[in-house]
């Protein structure tokens, strides 16, 4: 009997007990970005660095690893500035570019006339599934007619894999 008033009560009186129960789940990118070959710059004249190999070079490959298609863009940064430099008093004028290497699909060589330029970012919807190697030139040019001071100079490529 005691059990039925305090259940009546309980109705009269509107009380609700309530509980939130939370769920979680967690996505793993389906697109890996991975670095084959490190840049190193060469410096051909004393007043220019560059990442060609006819210039002493290494010119990095970054590698797309996309295993679903059509979800994915890779933005890749050519440099614009160093990360470590000595002081330098000139203006130093940068160029870049972002090529298609090698494929894992034929259907990838569509990536060297679809890409989209702009600044120094290039980008890339990934349509096809599987491995893209993207090489990176830089070229950094000091001055006019002026020697680059002795030292070491860094310079950073951005590589990013976006969910569209």
């Amino acid at each position: 009997m005691f059990k039925k008033l305090v259940l009546s009560v309980a109705i009269l009186s509107g009380s609700v007990i309530a509980q939130e129960v939370p769920i979680t789940g967690n996505v793993e990118s389906k697109c890996i970005v991975q670095t084959d070959t490190l840049g190193v710059y060469g410096n051909p004249t004393p007043s220019t660095l560059t990442t060609e190999s006819t210039a002493g070079g290494v010119t990095p490959i970054i590698r797309f690893d996309v295993i679903q298609a059509s979800f994915y863009k890779a933005r890749i940064t050519t440099p614009n500035g160093f990360s470590e430099s000595p002081v330098l008093n000139d203006v130093v004028n940068w160029s870049g570019a972002v090529t298609v290497g090698e494929v894992s699909d034929a259907n990838m060589s569509a990536y060297s006339t679809s890409k989209v330029e702009y600044d120094n970012t290039t980008e890339i919807e990934l349509t096809v599934a599987g491995s893209t190697w993207f090489n990176v030139d830089s070229i950094a040019e000091y001055g006019y007619d002026t020697a680059l001071p002795a030292g070491t100079y860094r310079a950073i490529v951005s590589a990013e894999c976006i969910a569209l």
